[in-house]
């Protein structure tokens, strides 16, 4: 019976204050009721996948928990007519991860209206390289186009480039025909910004103003910026009039002190970015454009692969800010 089959996934428990992590099986009845029934062939790791390996109580609630936000891979059940066996499908944000089992299994079970089908022009492997922080870039560029950007306003500026959502937002801005100035601690990865679309390569500390000025010189027409913090009041006191910056992550801070003078002087508009409770339709539109005109030709120099049982090497690593670009799971594999 379906309901007995095990299957490997990463288990995080906790145990007299310390969270483990060890890869074991589960079984099918373990997962909570849902329309659809997924095989994951892929995964991949985000930050809020750290947090909830490393038993963060914000994004996960109660433990022994698998994580994973993100999920790609084939219905082997389903009770929603939407859905059929062998359908691809991805599935990002919502629950997965952060308190129903997630992506870090060979098996989930979602409700149908979480589902995305698998656009024509992406392989599973390459919606998982995409991931939520794909999705994440997609979405902020989405919402800057309709707050008026355009190729002609001028630099383009991603904050914390080298990570998952500032390389895929360099990668699909460029793509889109963007010009884009990527900031980052890493200035001895500048090869690797270079090459996923990056026209100009900045330190970190180009953005992280300490004179408590209320606004700097106008840089920028437009800005993505996931790291929060005192870099992103310090993008907000520099972009250009009347335009926008979209705050996704808070990989330094969740806090930012500024004055209303970037908004009520410059017309500065900060937009917030939220992928996990994305409407589908907006969803669907995103996914499709990353699919086809917003796919970068060289995706494949942005990820690189691990399995199930490397992962919590990457977890680490991941937490200390010393990934670059994305990290796709492969739930294939030993």
């Amino acid at each position: 019976m379906t309901e007995t089959k095990k299957f490997k996934a990463m288990i995080v428990s906790e145990k007299k204050d310390k969270f483990i992590r060890r890869i074991g099986e589960r079984s099918i009845g373990d997962l909570p009721e849902g329309e659809v029934l997924i095989n994951v062939k892929y995964s991949s790791l985000n930050y809020k996948d750290a947090l909830s390996a490393s038993g963060n109580k914000g994004v996960t609630r109660s433990y022994p928990h698998t994580p994973g936000i993100d999920a790609a891979g084939i219905v082997e059940e389903s009770v929603n007519s939407d859905f059929k066996k062998g359908d691809e499908v991805i599935v990002t944000g919502f629950e997965l991860g952060s308190n129903i089992p997630g992506g870090f299994g060979q098996y989930i079970r979602v409700p149908a209206d979480w589902i995305v089908k698998l656009p024509a022009g992406l392989s599973l492997k390459e919606a998982m390289a995409y991931g939520t922080a794909g999705f994440t870039a997609g979405l902020s560029l989405a919402k800057l186009e309709e707050k008026g950007l355009t190729t002609e306003g001028g630099d383009i500026l991603v904050t914390g480039a080298t990570g998952g959502v500032g390389s895929l937002s360099v990668a699909v801005l460029n793509k889109a025909g963007y010009p884009v100035t990527a900031s980052t601690g890493k200035i001895e990865r500048e090869d690797f910004l270079k090459n996923i679309g990056a026209k100009k390569i900045i330190p970190r500390k180009e953005v992280d103003d300490t004179s408590n000025r209320a606004l700097l010189p106008a840089r920028w027409g437009g800005a993505i910026d996931s790291v929060g913090g005192n870099i992103l009041t310090t993008v907000i006191k520099s972009t250009k009039l009347n335009c926008s910056v979209a705050a996704c992550g808070l990989t330094q801070s969740p806090n930012i002190t500024t004055t209303v003078y970037p908004f009520i002087l410059r017309g500065v508009s900060l937009l917030g970015i939220d992928s996990a409770h994305c409407p589908m339709d907006i969803r669907r539109r995103i996914w499709n454009k990353l699919a086809a005109e917003w796919k970068p030709d060289n995706l494949n120099i942005i990820y690189s692969e691990c399995s199930l049982y490397d992962l919590s090497e990457k977890i680490d690593l991941i937490l200390k800010g010393q990934l670059t670009g994305r990290v796709v799971v492969n739930l294939d594999t030993e």
